[in-house]
């Protein structure tokens, strides 16, 4: 009896054993999955606003050398409709949002060859209230089978990415009651695990049709950010009594927790983005009607930067759960500023930030600002606002002129490497004014819009 009690221990022993390693061995390949389908979904590409991390920095190892005096070979490059927004790229695939005529559109084209596979489209009455173009300012959000578009009108669309067949669609603008801001709807919805996270910001019905009507200071209706199912479209949360900026929302996690930082009209709002738990509220504004917050927020370890350029520019804020200590900011008072960002998005890189500063292209300069001082240590003339995108130590900049070049950056000095102003074959600039939306780096290619063209330059000569 006593043997037969050895023998059943020995069994379960056994038995356990062999259940955690079918357990582990499920796990390790549940894991290889994830990470094969990681590669599927184009995580190698450029998904997203601002890349796959949301950054402006690319993980692909290109071997960098100076362009020639016509910069990198020009594989295709095409008429497209009216936007501000820039395309992202996915599995081989490239999806661009744009106005044609009456009708906002989604084309989903071959990335290396700009054929055109299918489009969704719908109709639009959008105007923009100060005259600039009645296009999307939202680049298409690609997550697996899906790719989310959010238009200058406020309709939200899902559809599917193998065909454009719609999953869902929501009208923000008259569920959410949002009075309409100077430019329209600007900040890209992002992806958090079953949540499309969204900025809306609305306000009670009956509430004035525009801002102007509300003189600057509509009312909100805690609707500031909004959580809807990504598979569904349903709300899931609405927070923050905040109107939407023209920023969009940045994600990542900072001592095993997740965080969601959004820097609304108002100021940044810190939050956990399952539940909806919001942390904080940092007030940065400019008190004028017309200012704007479009620069999204920049996060290293637990230092979140932001900046605007309408007078008071930027902070750096220290952060923990409930709360933020202030690490510095920029004196309203004082006309020097260590950043004053318009639309662009500062990339931090080992310590320092990297932007162009300045609301307007006259005097705007590249500048290199230290993290966590504050300090400036160079500035740059370039006379337009630019976008930046890192690569493998080095920085390719768009100027809104159609400027391409090439930088290597320290937090010593500013070297150019190559600049040049590409042109079609009849020699007028291939890239029109203005070149707003920011570069995309996708499987070696280097993907441009300006005004009403999309361009495509080989960089993969050189990517190992």
């Amino acid at each position: 009896m006593k043997q037969a009690k050895v023998s059943m221990q020995s069994y379960d022993t056994v038995r356990k054993t062999t259940t955690n390693i079918i357990s582990g061995f499920f796990q390790l390949l549940t894991l290889n999955l994830a990470l094969v389908s990681l590669a599927d979904t184009g995580t190698a590409g450029w998904p997203d606003f601002l890349g796959p991390t949301r950054n402006s920095k690319s993980q692909e190892k290109i071997d960098i050398t100076p362009w020639g005096k016509t910069g990198p070979p020009v594989i295709w490059h095409k008429k497209i409709g009216t936007s501000y927004g820039a395309p992202t790229v996915a599995n081989g695939r490239l999806f661009i949002f744009a106005r044609h005529r009456d009708m906002a559109r989604l084309t989903c084209m071959e990335s290396d060859t700009g054929t055109e596979l299918w489009r969704f489209e719908y109709p639009t009455d959008y105007e923009d209230m100060y005259g600039y173009n009645n296009g999307p300012r939202c680049c298409p959000v690609v997550d697996e089978d899906r790719v989310y578009i959010f238009g200058a009108d406020g309709m939200l669309h899902c559809v599917s990415v193998s065909d454009g067949e719609s999953l869902w669609e929501v009208d923000t603008m008259a569920q959410f009651h949002v009075v309409q801001n100077f430019f329209g709807v600007a900040s890209a919805p992002a992806v958090e695990g079953e949540l499309l996270i969204v900025q809306i910001g609305g306000s009670p019905p009956g509430s004035p049709k525009d801002i102007w009507g509300a003189n600057g200071r509509p009312d909100p209706n805690a609707s500031g950010i909004v959580a809807f199912n990504k598979y569904t479209g349903e709300v899931v949360y609405q927070i923050a009594d905040e109107l939407a900026s023209y920023a969009s929302p940045i994600f990542t996690t900072i001592d095993d927790r997740r965080w969601g930082f959004a820097f609304l009209r108002g100021g940044l709002v810190g939050f956990e983005p399952q539940t909806g738990e919001i942390d904080f509220h940092y007030p940065w504004r400019h008190p004028k009607i017309e200012s704007v917050n479009a620069s999204s927020p920049v996060v290293a370890d637990d230092f979140v930067f932001i900046s605007e350029s309408y007078g008071i520019g930027s902070s750096v804020l220290k952060v923990h759960p409930g709360g933020y200590e202030v690490v510095w900011k920029d004196r309203a008072s004082r006309r020097s500023k260590a950043m004053e960002l318009h639309w662009n998005t500062a990339i931090h890189h080992e310590g320092y930030l990297y932007a162009c500063s300045g609301q307007r292209p006259n005097g705007a300069e590249l500048r290199c600002v230290e993290l966590k001082t504050g300090k400036v240590t160079w500035s740059q003339r370039v006379d337009e606002r630019a976008s930046l995108l890192w690569v493998n130590d080095y920085f390719i900049y768009l100027g809104e002129y159609g400027r391409l070049m090439l930088l290597k950056c320290t937090p010593e000095k500013l070297e150019v490497i190559s600049q040049v102003v590409p042109k079609d074959e009849n020699g007028s600039p291939l890239v029109k004014y203005p070149a707003w939306a920011a570069p995309v780096l996708a499987d070696g290619y280097l993907y441009i819009r300006g005004k009403d063209r999309l361009i495509c330059f080989d960089l993969r000569s050189n990517t190992e």
